[in-house]
């Protein structure tokens, strides 16, 4: 664990001599000193970090919805839905026709739909924070894009995982679909209701016994959540959604940012532990195939984003580039995948994708202005009034993230 922590460091505070974000490098960490890789081992099975990871994911996106208010859902609801039923409908879409035109099969082409459809939720989330960009205008449509796809990932979680297994029977599948559903909507009407209910719980002058409690609070909802099928990340996300309205939410996001960095640099690492670099040159080609496909799609629904909410050309690039990334729900597919046997170039296709897009999305927000220049709107002109909110390799000042929302 502290060979992974020092890791992690060194190779960030050598590419913040140059500029590069943080996320690939704790990536790149664990890909240099895991198991598929010659030299040191610090760790020979990913799967000894596995419970430290999930809490990394948990705490990113607690942190989300700590930033996330209530006040947001409901002003933008309508609009959120569009953005993010739009996003799904192209990314998915083309993520499913290209698993056709690949010729893999169709149960490969489903998993592939949901491999390039859906960004990953921890990745948005630090990238939003590394830059400074929490108190964005866009951002409220990048998060509520991001809610749109978690509660998606829940419902074709459910769905695909009879048709992995072999399963003929659609009332199950109807059945965990609607669990999970059920379970969204409970933890929903109880961010609206409970809010003061919990506040009153936690409330403490005790640095020490707050953190344990919502720590607690957040943790086992996450818990509870994924036991109905629904990712362990959206529970916390509510969780935070709920804490953050409270009087203890200044509190909470103060006491939260050293936990959530620590185990948030974790989860990175342990998604480099997991990727065997010898694998990717038999899929290179549609590996770069997919993110050429990915990085179009993800224009034109950040265009589409953009003027669904009123916005010009340098939010349209910001929406566009952050939710680039991949991540942790491609290697929820991965798993699946292998445990049902489908074409054994897929789990290499899925590491080498999703390294691609996990080095160059935050890469890619971080020059946003860039794509700026040739959108719609954004010739000689700084791109619609928002700014590129940060330059690449700026550290995250948390506490002016907070203050700017």
């Amino acid at each position: 664990m502290g060979g992974a922590f020092l890791a992690a460091a060194v190779l960030a505070r050598l590419g913040s001599r140059i500029e590069l974000p943080t996320i690939p490098l704790f990536i790149l960490a664990g890909i240099l000193l895991g198991p598929h890789t010659p030299g040191i081992v610090l760790v020979s099975d990913p799967h000894d970090l596995e419970m430290l990871s999930a809490l990394g994911l948990v705490l990113l996106l607690f942190y989300l919805g700590l930033e996330f208010h209530l006040d947001d859902l409901k002003a933008g609801g309508r609009k959120m839905a569009l953005a993010g039923g739009t996003y799904l409908a192209l990314n998915v879409g083309a993520g499913l026709g290209f698993g056709f035109a690949l010729g893999w099969g169709t149960s490969e082409a489903l998993v592939l739909a949901g491999v390039l459809g859906i960004s990953s939720s921890a990745i948005v989330t630090k990238v939003l924070v590394d830059l400074g960009r929490i108190g964005n205008p866009e951002t409220k449509p990048i998060l509520g894009i991001i809610v749109v796809e978690d509660i998606f990932l829940a419902l074709y979680l459910a769905a695909l995982q009879p048709i992995l297994s072999g399963a003929d029977s659609l009332s199950a599948a109807v059945m965990d679909g609607a669990k999970a559903f059920g379970f969204l909507l409970a933890l929903a009407v109880a961010a609206r209701y409970g809010t003061k209910l919990v506040g009153r719980f936690i409330a403490t002058k005790d640095d020490e016994l707050l953190v344990i409690s919502f720590l607690g609070i957040a943790v086992f909802v996450a818990g509870v959540s994924e036991w109905f099928g629904v990712a362990d990340a959206i529970g916390a996300f509510m969780v935070g959604l709920m804490l953050g309205g409270t009087t203890s939410g200044d509190r909470i996001r103060k006491l939260v940012h050293p936990l959530r960095d620590a185990f948030g640099a974790i989860f990175f690492f342990a998604f480099g532990l997991s990727i065997n670099p010898g694998d990717l040159p038999t899929v290179l080609w549609p590996v770069l195939a997919a993110v050429a496909v990915t990085l179009v799609m993800n224009i034109v629904a950040g265009i589409s984003a953009a003027r669904i909410n009123g916005f010009g050309a340098g939010p349209a690039a910001n929406i566009s580039t952050t939710l680039l990334a991949r991540g942790e729900f491609a290697l929820i597919l991965a798993t699946m995948a292998a445990g049902a046997s489908l074409d054994a170039r897929l789990a290499p296709f899925i590491a080498g994708y999703v390294l691609i897009l996990a080095v160059l999305g935050p890469l890619a927000a971080g020059r946003s202005h860039w794509l700026a220049r040739v959108l719609p709107g954004g010739r000689g002109r700084n791109g619609g009034g928002s700014g590129d909110g940060g330059r690449p390799g700026e550290p995250g000042r948390l506490e002016e993230a907070s203050a700017t929302h």
